[in-house]
């Protein structure tokens, strides 16, 4: 009777240790199948994280949209950070410049990185950047502060009902993970 109990228990184990792993893998591939879902489904609002190259787009002056830039600081990180313009009527396929404004509040080198999303997120395959500060790590020394540029263009392939886009960033502190390096 203890030996059919314990072969019963050793099934159970197995099966819980087989749960358990099973578990662990669907979480560890959780990532790449969202990344996935959002290429195909467009939400998100990723952008792209290289510069675009530079394209000779038709301007449609009988559109406007209007991009809002909005800015944000994760958590408590040191850092001042603005938009020059809070938002700007543009017209789809003409090129456009804004600059966005970041200070280091501390007495200590700082490494940040801005990441950008698009809202709508459908929207964010018809900006295209050719320039921008989020493509890359930003260092700054202490209290140095920077005025960073993003040039973009607005694809005139943009279906007509979105009139309005938000371009957002937040600044993340990468201070400790490029010391680690």
């Amino acid at each position: 009777m203890s030996d059919d109990l314990g072969q019963k228990n050793a099934k159970l184990v197995r099966k819980l240790v087989f749960i358990v792993l099973g578990m662990f893998g669907f979480g560890y591939a959780l990532v790449p199948l969202y990344d996935v879902f959002c290429d195909i489904t467009g939400l998100n609002g990723k952008t792209a994280s290289e510069a675009a190259t530079d394209v000779k787009y038709e301007v449609d002056l009988n559109r406007k949209i209007t991009i809002e830039f909005v800015t944000s600081v994760n958590g408590v990180a040191p850092i001042e950070f603005r938009g020059e313009k809070n938002k700007l009527n543009i017209h789809p396929g003409q090129y456009y410049s804004v600059n966005f404004y970041a200070e280091n509040k501390t007495d200590k080198k700082m490494t940040a990185r801005a990441i950008p999303s698009v809202t709508p997120g459908l929207a964010a395959e018809y900006l295209k950047k050719t320039e921008c500060f989020c493509f890359s790590e930003q260092t700054f020394e202490p209290h140095e502060s920077k005025l960073m540029p993003v040039r973009f263009v607005i694809d005139p392939e943009l279906p007509a009902r979105y009139k309005t886009i938000t371009l957002a960033y937040t600044f993340f502190d990468n201070t400790e993970k490029s010391v680690k390096k």
